[in-house]
């Protein structure tokens, strides 16, 4: 009797301890495997430019598709149809908002006409940095990455002050159209830069080329026609410079009798510089705008961190012929920094 007992009470002790057992292994199977934690969600990053065409705007792209990648985020695309195409640019900056993008990177059409969508899509939560073309006031968006444009027009400005040596010239200017933040900086520096005021009696013509090569032809050809004896010719970009010169060389005049300056970089243009088609050029970096952009918010979406004010992508001129008293890199230089 003693012993049927003795082997009842093993047989229970064992299944207590084998209940305890399993329990236990239940337990520290649920809190190995933690609460359940969503899965990752690829951060969207929005970038948006004036065109799609543009040399600039196409490295752009591509400095911020490959920052993107690089980082495992999403680039989200848009553009406008033209330079001046601000209602696209609204457009898409209320479907990339709407889409969950952290970040947008613009290149606004116009200094002021974006600025409510910005500050719609600020307040969604939404980091928004201007890339080379900022925005009035500047405080419409976060931050700005770009080229210090009025010291590029300064730089031209003064390159062909220099080229002409003091003479009294007849200047076409080509902008890019009326708004353009852009524009209006590189103009303004030009004009510092030959050392005249915008009412100069030197200046006699300003046509808008809106930065591309067929509007500033006809605008090139619209200035010829209110004065044959153009001899200096600023121009908004590089493009607008091809088609000022096609319009040139079209009315007869050869490349020592016109100096032609501009500013970009593009490989483009700077093959026109070697070429001698424009006499000096300012270099800017679209890439390092895109890609520092990108990361700016890549890093927002993990930190919470905000950029905030303005950053200097630099800027270099680059001269087919240098000339005394203003600092120029020759074309070998830009030509190894170029894109597009």
């Amino acid at each position: 009797m003693r012993q049927r007992n003795e082997a009842r009470k093993h047989r229970i002790i064992t299944a207590v301890v084998l209940v305890a057992l399993v329990a236990t292994a239940i337990v520290t199977t649920v809190a190995s495997a933690g609460p359940a934690t969503p899965a990752a969600t690829t951060i969207k990053v929005g970038l948006i430019t004036k065109d799609v065409t543009n040399p600039f705007f196409v490295k752009m792209k591509q400095g911020a598709t490959a920052e993107a990648k690089k980082r495992g985020a999403q680039l989200v695309y848009a553009a406008g149809k033209s330079s001046s195409d601000n209602a696209s640019q609204i457009a898409a900056i209320e479907n990339m908002t709407t889409a969950g993008v952290k970040g947008i990177l613009i290149t606004v059409a116009d200094a002021k006409a974006e600025n409510a969508a910005i500050a719609k899509a600020r307040k969604a939560g939404v980091l928004v940095i201007a890339l080379d073309s900022p925005t009035n006031p500047t405080t419409a968006t976060d931050a700005l990455f770009a080229t210090n444009n009025f010291n590029a027009g300064v730089l031209i400005g003064k390159y062909a002050r220099a080229a002409t040596k003091g003479k009294t010239v007849t200047i076409a200017m080509l902008d890019e159209h009326a708004g353009s933040s852009v524009g209006k900086l590189r103009h303004d520096g030009f004009l510092k830069g030959f050392g005249i005021k915008g009412n100069n009696k030197q200046i006699t013509c300003v046509g808008n080329g809106q930065g591309q090569v067929a509007p500033s032809q006809t605008a090139m050809e619209n200035c010829l026609q209110k004065n044959p004896d153009i001899d200096v010719v600023y121009t908004i970009n590089e493009p607008s410079a091809a088609g000022a010169w096609t319009a040139l060389k079209s009315a007869g005049k050869s490349k020592s009798a016109v100096t032609i300056v501009s500013v970009d970089g593009g490989c483009a243009g700077v093959r026109n510089v070697k070429a001698g088609v424009i006499d000096a050029t300012s270099q800017q970096y679209p890439l390092l705008m895109a890609s520092k952009g990108v990361a700016a918010v890549v890093n927002y979406a993990k930190t919470g961190t905000k950029v905030s004010g303005y950053t200097d992508t630099g800027v270099n001129l680059i001269a087919g012929k240098a000339v005394v008293g203003v600092t120029s890199k020759n074309v070998a230089y830009g030509l190894a920094n170029c894109w597009g």
